[in-house]
């Protein structure tokens, strides 16, 4: 699962009991819009440190990478940097029930249903979580996020939370960002972040060919993938478990399951995979507590990049005919008077 490009979007909400949110976002985000500043003259100015300066001219050069490739018009998207307070430029709070490893969604007009709700105080998310668990009786999680795209609703700018990350996690950062702005499937998170997760991938080797920072990078993720599979297959058991104690099953029989199975099931096979292939704890986050919340996380990004990947290949197109293939068939399936989702439709082409 890729925690470092999750969406946030900032809707137009007439319910009266949500317009303290819509006010706080709209606030958080103008401030991200006021606070930027033009490239060049962060550039050109000394009191911006070297490292800075650096990551600034690398997401200008793999955003000029992207729009070539594909050859698209380059947007103004990353042309101003906003320099931030916090190392986080939003924290979102993902829920579930107690009884089953499942997100919540949350709906908004217009922009659909999403499995998270973003926040740019962490002490807002905090106390909205704090607010799902007595009002709603749901389990929360609160998770920072390091980015995220606006998909074109507003002019996306470089954040220093970028700078997290190293040269080539932010080269896949920057093209799973701006795919999104290329393509989107409204309602479908899922899709939209698989998708961008994979042609960022396919960009990653063209661009960086067999460097040994690429391919130590690559190994790193194809071990997070094997690990993220694993812990995705034993979360379906507890569900099915869950699911067998029926109506015998509590709020609180949910949770001492849910720590044991935490505990004893899912955090001794992530560890043992990780020792095996010479990663520590901290790589694979092992130390963390988990609740149905965070495990809902991962069934939530749950990839179906093999999917994707099969279907390019079937087509036996390049990756810039796929994308204009997709663009396409979204249109097509827009124009359909009776529809599922777009994920459905795509396989039928299996």
């Amino acid at each position: 699962m890729k925690a470092l490009s999750l969406l946030f979007i900032l809707v137009f909400i007439s319910s009266c009991a949500k317009v303290g949110y819509l006010t706080e976002q709209g606030v958080g985000q103008l401030k991200l819009q006021w606070n930027g500043k033009e490239n060049q003259k962060l550039l050109d100015d000394p009191s911006v440190s070297d490292e800075t300066k650096q990551k600034i001219r690398l997401v200008e050069t793999y955003k000029k990478y992207f729009y070539e490739y594909f050859s698209v018009k380059q947007t103004d998207i990353y042309s101003k940097t906003t320099l931030l307070k916090d190392e986080a430029v939003t924290y979102l709070v993902i829920a579930s029930p107690h009884q089953e490893i499942k997100a919540h969604e949350f709906t908004f007009p217009i922009m659909g249903a999403f499995p998270y709700i973003g926040f740019f105080s962490e002490n807002s998310a905090k106390d909205f979580a704090k607010d799902l668990e007595k009002d709603e009786n749901l389990v929360t999680w609160v998770r920072p996020v390091y980015a995220y795209s606006t998909l074109g609703y507003f002019q996306d700018r470089i954040l220093s939370s970028f700078f997290h990350f190293n040269d080539v996690e932010l080269a896949e950062l920057v093209f799973h960002e701006l795919f999104h702005t290329v393509f989107f499937v409204k309602d479908d998170v899922d899709l939209n972040e698989n998708l961008a997760n994979y042609f960022a991938s396919k960009l990653m080797p063209t661009y960086f060919g067999p460097s040994e920072e690429f391919l130590k990078y690559q190994r790193v993720e194809l071990i997070k993938r094997k690990i993220y599979q694993m812990a995705v297959h034993k979360i379906k058991i507890l569900n099915q478990e869950f699911a067998k104690l029926g109506k015998q099953l509590t709020d609180k029989k949910a949770d001492e399951i849910t720590r044991n199975f935490s505990s004893e099931v899912l955090i001794p096979a992530l560890r043992q995979v990780c020792l095996e292939e010479g990663l520590t704890e901290t790589d694979c986050e092992l130390k963390k507590e988990w609740n149905q919340a965070r495990l809902a996380a991962l069934m939530t990004y749950e990839e179906e990049q093999k999917f994707i990947e099969e279907l390019q290949l079937k087509l036996q197109v390049n990756n810039i005919e796929f994308l204009n293939w997709l663009k396409v068939k979204y249109k097509d399936y827009q124009d359909q008077s009776e529809k599922d989702n777009f994920t459905d439709y795509l396989k039928t082409y299996l």
